[in-house]
Parts: structure tokens; sequence; C-alpha cells
């Protein structure tokens, strides 16, 4: 068994040799200063990050193609916590003023065929047009706060195959969220169809996730969780977008709790130097972007607004102005960032937050899910430097 998984290893890294790979990656350097809201957050809060993605390529013909990218980290302050609250122990290394850590980002393959295409790894698999929310990408839900956030992988597998010029479908697998699930509970397998028109573009899916046992975190899914949605984007003057996610699992969810569903658009005129967002979610109870165990980053309200404006100085400047709010505690926080290319491949970014509730009055009972009080953060201003090469 030894020298099988050996000749297979020497394989592998002999192909790559041969297909002499190609590199690429983002290097950011990143410096924060903020002010803590109190409830046991300091007064004065710092981070600092030195964070490298690196990716690598390698073709094998014009038929197969590998993929591979890890991330790099080292840190101190805010961001040393948030490695440890995200990076296995294992993964980490601990100096004497930083914290670091190593991190694979995507392991896998692709093979191109003349009826579909074939990939399967530690890769990422997205659905849906949505700008802010994205309901239906429900193996990673996007959180527009966190709007640099490095999407996660999955252990998956997919089919797709391209009916006609505009028509896609995809049957696909992707593991448990628990990688020590073994006896099949938690896997998901589903579907997707996709179809663009002239100014139309429709896209569903289906995913069926395997029974799991009733534990601590999770409530059960004697029948299964069963997932269903639907994207719509309309190409007119206003790009808009619709797009809605139903989650059921037996005995949790009732009625809309297992619905998420957003409305947007977007807009450019002044010859495309100014550029407007806005992005309405529904999210219920039991939803895909609800907060539960399964979804560590959900929220916790009902109704959620996104907006933003940018405004383009020239090819190389822009600064953009945006508000996530939570409509149903009337919490908000407005986000303001700046960006200037030094020259080609470096990229100065300055961006700032104030999280917003109610609670600033004094009244701790007006606290808000996007307000200061829950954040620990009252206001958070960063600098990066990003390298790409």
């Amino acid at each position: 068994m030894k020298k099988f998984f050996s000749v297979i290893l020497v394989s592998a890294l002999g192909a790559l040799v041969v297909a002499a790979p190609s590199f690429s990656g983002v290097f950011d350097s990143k410096l924060s200063l903020g002010a803590g809201a109190g409830d046991g957050t300091p007064e004065f809060l710092w981070g600092l990050e030195e964070y490298l993605n690196l990716r690598m390529k390698a073709s094998l013909g014009d038929r197969v193609t590998f993929n591979g990218a890890f991330n790099v980290a080292a840190a101190g302050g805010m961001y040393a916590a948030a490695l440890g609250a995200v990076q296995t122990p294992a993964a980490q290394a601990l100096s004497r003023n930083y914290s670091a850590s190593i991190e694979l980002e995507r392991l896998y393959f692709r093979i191109n065929t003349d009826r579909a295409d074939i990939e399967a790894g530690l890769m990422r698999l997205a659905f849906g047009y949505g700008l802010a929310w994205s309901p239906m990408d429900f193996l990673n839900p996007k959180n527009p706060l966190v709007s640099d956030a490095r999407p996660r992988a999955a252990l998956a597998a997919s089919v797709t195959a391209y009916p006609t010029e505009t028509m896609k479908v995809q049957a696909f697998f992707a593991g448990p969220q628990n990688p020590f699930d073994f006896d099949g509970g938690g896997i998901r397998l589903g579907a997707m169809a996709e179809n663009h028109w002239d100014a139309l573009s429709l896209q569903g899916i289906y995913a069926g996730e395997m029974p799991r046992e009733k534990t601590a975190s999770f409530p059960g899914s004697q029948y299964g969780v069963h997932r269903a949605g639907l994207s719509v984007k309309a190409d007119l003057k206003v790009t808009l977008i619709g797009e809605a996610l139903y989650t059921w699992n037996t005995g949790v969810t009732t009625g809309v709790d297992g619905l998420s569903a957003s409305l947007g658009g977007d807009y450019s005129f002044l010859d495309g130097d100014v550029y407007v967002l806005a992005e309405y979610l529904y999210s219920g109870e039991h939803s895909q972007t609800a907060l539960s165990a399964e979804n560590p980053a959900g929220f916790t309200g009902r109704h959620y607004l996104f907006a933003s404006g940018a405004y383009l100085f020239d090819d190389y400047t822009s600064l953009t102005v945006g508000l996530a709010a939570n409509c149903s505690d009337c919490s908000f926080t407005p986000i303001v960032t700046f960006q200037t290319d030094f020259f080609q491949g470096v990229t100065f970014i300055a961006a700032a937050r104030a999280p917003l509730d109610r609670a600033a009055s004094g009244d701790q009972s007006l606290r808000g899910e996007l307000g200061a009080d829950n954040s620990g953060v009252k206001f958070l201003a960063d600098v990066t430097v990003r390298v790409k090469f």
C-alpha cells in the first residue's frame, strides 16, 4: 500500500514538472487602528497582518489543468486572535510577538472533454447572481461587512455540460461541514441549471443533504435537509437581480422560516465614473443566511439593506461609500473605502467603518446586531498595501 501511494505521489509531482506550472498571488500588508465599545473590549484596538495568497496552475495538454493555492499569514493584535478562531492548532505557530498560520485554500483538477467539464478536489462551488448577500450561495454565504473575506472551499466534485451555447447544466457533490463525519451524514448532492438570453439570465438549484443524527449544536435531519433556489438577473438600463433559497428541515422549518431572499440592482452613469448598488435581504429564522451552528457568520434579524456608491476619479483611483443596515433593530455600519494604484500591481487601500445603534443614547436594551456594542468595535480604520504578481 505504501508503495502504491509513493508511485502516485511521484507520478503527480512528475506531471507537474512536465507541465511547467505557473505561479501568481496576492500579498497584503494591513494595519488597523480603532476604538473599543467597552463591555470587555479595550478602549484602544490595533491589528497588523501580513498575508500571502499563493496560487499554482499547471496544464497537461489542452484537456487537464491542476490548480492549487494556499494562504500564509503572520499577525498581531486583533488579527492574531482572528487567526486562532478560524485555524486549527496544527496550522498555527506562535512566536514572541506574532501568530502565524498556513492554510490550504484550493487543490483540485479540471478535465475538459468534448461533452462536459469535470472538476474534483478542494474547490469553490458558487451559485447565484446576488450582489451583496447572495442567499443561493449556500456553501459560503456572503457578508457585505467583510467584502474582502477569503471564500472557503469544500471537498467537492462537479460535472458540467453545455447543451447549447447559452445553457449550462451541472451536477455536484460536496462533503459534510464536519470532516470527521465518515458515516455520510451531511454530504450535499445537487444539480444546477442556468440559461442566458439577450437581457435575462436564470439559474435554478436543488441540493439535498444526507440525514444526520441530532447533536447539541444541530437539531438533526431525519429526512435530510433540502434546499431549492432561483436567481434571476435582468440586464436593462438598470441591472436588476432577484434571488431566493428555501431550506427545509423536517421538524425545524415552518412557513417562511426557511426562506432567504434578496432583491436589488446596480447602475453606472457619467460614462461609468459613478456606480451605485442597493440590495435588500430577508433572512428567515431557519434559513441559509440565519445565525446557526452551521453558519456562525449568519444574521439574527429578518430584514437587511446594503447600499453603496463609488466614484471613479480616474482609471486608478476610486472612493466608495457603503452602508449595511439591520432594519429590524435599527443598527447599521457605514463603510468608506479609498483605493488607488501606485503603479502596476501595487494598490493602496484605506478604509474606515463605525458600527452604530440606538444604544448610543445609553439604553443598553436598544443594542443592535450591527451596532458597536455587539461588534466590540465603535470605530475601526485600516490601511492596506496590496501587491499582485
